[in-house]
């Protein structure tokens, strides 16, 4: 065999298509690698460059070019007006306390670690849930990078003290309306409820900052609070009863309360029937002891005594005819006196 048809054999030519294959695999791989880290990054984000771990530069929103790994390390970032929302599941009640809540009764209560789950103290011993929802900005991006997964855990520790602090610095009422018949009586309760999520977000950032002078800073800050403040279950069924049974008995004072004020008017006009009844028949009898009187008060404005017993003697024998015996008695002797039915 000649030295030409040794090289154009078949696993000759085989291998030398397999070299060029990999050859132009790994200058494809090599450009891949050294253009990794040239990406455009959105308007919406940011990007931190790490040279060999340290702080290099922020790329805003454009064309981003820099070293690939492990030279220099690209990390996307929010951008600076970028507000990101977070719920806290720390304050809700958690999925295994709400299940109990279904099956749980009375022989076999619940233990103190789901019993008391998602529910947070107020100043007067009342119990109340809150549903937080953070809207926060990145204002540190190296802090940020540093800290990574840790960050959106240690916001939901940080918020879930400041809660647990504010609720416990105020009362029920002042967290949510919980006795509606004290609005009136209590003008600052709605002002102060207004002031919660204010209240809110100071403490949430007092703490960040807290943080940040020790150099363990999250690199975020804390923009507003959306706070859902609601009672427990049990308890809304609790107020609803006494709600219930509030209205019933305003509604039987009431009833009551009418029937007296009828009860009342119906007694008034039957006393003043009465009155007027016994006005009417006073007023009858005095005019006819006056009619029957007249007489003897007429004779008694005469001063004639002559008149008097001149009269006395006409009218006497009138007097004593209806009778059926008279018995005279001398007033001044009384030795012949007979007594009629007396004993001999």
């Amino acid at each position: 065999m000649s030295e030409r048809e040794s090289l154009d054999s078949p696993w000759i030519q085989a291998g030398r298509l397999t070299f060029l294959a990999l050859y132009a695999v790994t200058v494809l791989a090599a450009l891949a690698w050294a253009f990794s880290n040239v990406r455009q990054i959105d308007p919406q984000n940011r990007a931190v460059v790490l040279h060999f771990g340290a702080l290099d530069r922020i790329q805003n929103a454009g064309l981003l070019l820099a070293w690939p790994r492990p030279f220099e390390q690209v990390v996307l970032l929010p951008a600076a007006d970028r507000v990101i929302e977070r719920r806290v599941e720390n304050l809700l009640r958690s999925d295994a306390a709400t299940q109990a809540d279904r099956v749980a009764s009375f022989a076999t209560p619940l233990s103190d670690a789901l019993a008391g789950s998602g529910y947070l103290l107020t100043g007067d011993a009342g119990v109340v849930q809150l549903d937080v929802r953070v809207f926060y900005k990145v204002t540190e991006p190296y802090a940020f990078v540093l800290q990574g997964d840790h960050v959106l855990p240690a916001l939901d520790r940080l918020v879930t003290r400041s809660a647990v602090v504010l609720t416990a610095a105020r009362d029920l009422d002042t967290i949510l309306v919980a006795r509606p018949e004290l609005i009136g009586a209590d003008n600052q309760a709605a002002e102060r409820r207004e002031r919660l999520r204010g209240d809110l977000v100071r403490g949430i950032n007092q703490r960040l900052a807290d943080l940040a002078s020790t150099g363990l800073g999250l690199g975020i800050e804390v923009t507003r609070v959306d706070v859902q403040s609601s009672l427990p279950g049990p308890a809304v069924n609790a107020f609803n009863a006494v709600l219930t049974a509030s209205q019933q008995a305003d509604k039987a004072v009431a009833n009551a309360r009418t029937d007296a004020e009828k009860l009342t008017q119906t007694a008034n006009q039957e006393a003043d029937r009465a009155v007027q009844v016994a006005h009417a028949q006073a007023s009858e009898r005095l005019a006819s002891a006056q009619a029957q009187t007249a007489t003897v008060a007429s004779l008694a404005q005469v001063k004639d005594p002559g008149l008097l017993l001149r009269l006395y003697r006409e009218r006497l024998p009138k007097i004593l005819g209806q009778a059926g015996s008279v018995t005279t008695v001398d007033p001044k002797d009384d030795s012949r006196l007979i007594i009629q039915g007396a004993e001999q």
